[in-house]
């Protein structure tokens, strides 16, 4: 029987673990830890089957260590911070565990995203005979599948990859996250940076817009050029694309309250001292921002996740648009999660279960679009996240 360890009781954490519990015959006995034990055992209640809950600091790779070694799972799926994807990783190379997670590491201290610190990994687990896949969320996690099925089915040759993201739900606060506060502000007021011709382009924090018309009564909505880090795995795993950029949809108001946010220090990340005691601004603020897990019950409308691909098959040039659209409130009904949570946490699931069925194997550390993309799309069709393709006349947006 599989058993599985699920790190982390957020938003994403709720959903993976109905999925787990869901489908009994992929995930046998499952245990769902925390540093605060309560946050699961609320989750744990809505469950329609029993699981175990634990208490753990993911910070800890001697705590991380014994409860592995206590659970004894086939798999440790990582929806804790990206802070702690390294700890994580440590405790499950010293316990020869699989691993998974849904982002890529980041530096408490510095907002900068990429996989270089968590590729370092590959010969040692490959060493421990175990396997860690990476980004096995929607963004990175579906979207770099998407890349890897045009190629598969649709082109000879890519040649530019717009990967597109739109949030057009409304929870009615005048500002609020819909995943956590600390990670989404450090992302998006980053600088912009995209892939063309060999090199890697700078931009300004929300400098460049575009509008896009985004399918099912959604509508056009403004994009804004953003750093993602699934770009960084699919060039390196797709080099003949010439240009690869990530946008993203933001409202006038989230990017109004944003800006003043910045504009008195609020996003920063380096410690100030406040009454004789240092305190991070950003997790000050973090602090006084509604819950992203307590969004669900008062998000309304959808979200459309996609790639537009240009490229060419039998020496015709082709334009291929895949992508997901989710409703929040139908997400919420089945699982008490709105839509953000849910499109990163049933592909988490999934990915677990490419793993766990011997349907993606090998040792090492794996991104996503390495592996045949066909069984895991069929899956997170399954599980609530059908794909759509179309072939628009028009190229490049």
């Amino acid at each position: 029987m599989n058993r599985v360890l699920i790190i982390g009781a957020g938003g994403v954490g709720r959903v993976v673990a109905f999925k787990c519990a869901q489908n009994a015959d992929i995930f046998g006995e499952v245990t769902l830890a925390s540093r605060t034990k309560s946050k699961c055992d609320v989750i744990a209640k809505d469950l329609p089957r029993n699981i175990r809950t634990e208490t753990v600091d993911a910070d800890n790779v001697t705590e991380l260590t014994a409860l592995i070694r206590e659970v004894q799972p086939n798999l440790v799926i990582n929806v804790a911070l990206p802070y702690q994807d390294l700890t994580i990783m440590d405790a499950c190379i010293e316990t020869g565990v699989n691993y998974l997670d849904t982002a890529n590491y980041e530096h408490p201290d510095e907002a900068k995203f990429c996989y270089g610190p968590q590729w370092e990994y590959h010969d040692r687990f490959q060493k421990a005979g175990i396997m860690a896949l990476l980004g096995s969320g929607f963004d990175p996690g579906v979207t770099n599948v998407y890349v890897a099925r045009a190629k598969k089915h649709h082109f000879d040759r890519m040649d530019t990859v717009d990967i597109i993201d739109c949030n057009a739900g409304d929870h009615g606060y005048p500002f609020a996250t819909n995943f956590n506060p600390e990670i989404n502000i450090r992302e998006v007021s980053a600088k912009g940076r995209f892939f063309e011709n060999g090199g890697w382009q700078e931009t300004e924090p929300l400098s460049v817009k575009k509008v896009f018309d985004f399918p099912e009564g959604i509508g056009p909505k403004d994009i804004y050029l953003l750093y993602h880090e699934e770009m960084e795995s699919l060039i390196k795993h797709f080099p003949e694309v010439r240009r690869m950029r990530f946008w993203m949809t933001f409202g006038q108001s989230y990017l109004t309250h944003l800006k003043a946010l910045e504009n008195v220090g609020m996003t920063r990340i380096d410690p100030v001292m406040y009454e004789g005691k240092e305190i991070i601004p950003l997790q000050f603020l973090k602090k006084l921002l509604p819950d992203p897990a307590s969004l669900g019950p008062r998000t309304v409308g959808k979200t459309c996740i996609g790639c537009r691909i240009c490229g060419e098959k039998d020496g015709r040039q082709k334009t291929y648009f895949i992508y997901n659209v989710c409703d929040h409130q139908t997400c919420y009904r089945e699982t008490g999660a709105q839509a953000v949570s849910y499109t990163t946490g049933v592909p988490a699931a999934a990915g677990a279960a490419m793993i766990l069925q011997d349907i993606w194997h090998g040792t090492g550390v794996f991104n996503m679009e390495q592996f045949d993309p066909d069984p895991f799309l069929r899956l997170v069709a399954q599980w609530g996240l059908p794909w759509i393709e179309s072939f628009p006349d028009t190229g490049e947006i």
